[in-house]
């Protein structure tokens, strides 16, 4: 699978853009606030209906513009495939699939396969919980539909219910509606929590043995931390429930849940260093690869967003060295030494306000 072209409207700082991409390296350089960043946003947003920077659809709308549009193609076992996405001001984003509209943008999910990785990404250890849960829920969307439905139907149904708790406090009598939320929230809950189970487990496999390679022996692992088993989901909301009134929120479920990253039996979160933990997010990405690999038979296609700046010249190697085969868009500031002399690069862009220079 391969990402053959993108064509942008109105997107971000591109009035128009239309460009093709290699099956294997595409380099887009320039100055820092050209434009690098928001061709890679498209790609993420096309492939997965998000913005890998958290973005709301309106502010990737073009200053002054209504509406921005955009169209991906791609290949995948031989066919094209057209992917078309607008973004319109104050209304719900709309998608197409080869000219077909889907009834929901969510179903493009698993169509491309995209693995993004920035400087943002190298800090993912020592972050909040947030990001990485997003991490594995990112991949896990794209990787199972059956996932991304009870995800979406979680996330509906924890909003009410904490919604019914705020009210709880101004009407006592409304507590007694409770269970019914209770069960729905344990019912998709239990699926995402035993996701992420096995998720964890299948990627343990190959992140060890990718971050021996890369530390020198240093074997990583992943422990998932959910804060609530499946079994116990119900009984436990039962029992927390006066304090969950008091609070106005619901205190468990997989939106609380933690991922920690371990070497030698020690939590790098805590006790490791920086070059640990760098060394650990990319052993992440690398294994996130292998993963997808394995998982639908074919190649993702990643997404390296300004990255290889923050990585010294041996790390930057590693990473370049394990990714030939694949399709990547790389953006950096210039075309540095080591991209020009040790890396092949296929097709190379220079992004200038907006525009292909």
């Amino acid at each position: 699978m391969i990402i053959k072209s993108l064509e942008l409207t109105n997107f971000r700082n591109y009035n128009t853009l239309e460009i093709d991409f290699s099956d294997k390296v595409n380099i887009l350089y320039g100055d820092n606030a050209q434009g690098k960043t928001n061709i890679l946003e498209a790609l993420c947003l096309c492939a997965t209906t998000k913005s890998q920077k958290g973005s709301r659809d309106k502010e990737m709308i073009q200053l002054g513009k209504e509406e921005a549009h955009i169209r991906m193609y791609v290949v995948k076992g031989g066919v094209e495939h057209k992917l078309d996405m607008h973004l319109r001001k104050g209304k719900a984003k709309s998608a197409a699939l080869d000219g077909v509209p889907v009834r929901k943008s969510s179903e493009l999910y698993g169509m491309v396969h995209v693995i993004s990785f920035s400087p943002e990404d190298l800090g993912i250890i020592k972050e909040g919980p947030a990001e990485r849960r997003r991490m594995v829920d990112m991949e896990l969307c794209q990787l199972d539909k059956i996932y991304l439905h009870g995800l979406i139907q979680y996330n509906r149904v924890l909003e009410q219910r904490n919604n019914l708790l705020k009210q709880i406090s101004l009407n006592r009598r409304l507590a007694d509606t409770l269970p019914v939320w209770d069960e729905q929230l344990a019912q998709y809950g239990a699926g995402i929590i035993k996701a992420r189970q096995k998720f964890i487990r299948e990627l343990n496999e190959l992140v060890g043995e990718v971050h021996a390679v890369l530390s020198g022996g240093e074997k990583l692992s992943l422990r998932y931390e959910p804060s609530i088993l499946p079994d116990d989901f119900l009984s436990c909301l039962a029992g927390d429930r006066e304090r969950e009134i008091l609070q106005k929120s619901t205190l468990h479920g997989p939106h609380r849940d933690d991922i920690s990253f371990y070497l030698g039996g020690n939590d790098i979160r805590k006790f490791g260093s920086q070059g640990q933990q760098r060394t650990s997010a990319l052993s992440l990405k690398l294994a996130e690869i292998e993963l997808v690999k394995k998982t639908v038979k074919d190649n993702p296609v990643l997404l390296l967003d300004d990255v290889l700046s923050e990585l010294d010249r041996g790390r930057q190697k590693q990473l370049l060295d394990n990714i030939k085969e694949i399709q990547t868009v790389i953006t950096c500031t210039g075309l540095e030494e080591f991209v020009k002399e040790r890396f092949q690069s296929d097709r190379i862009y220079h992004i200038v306000q907006g525009k292909i220079g």
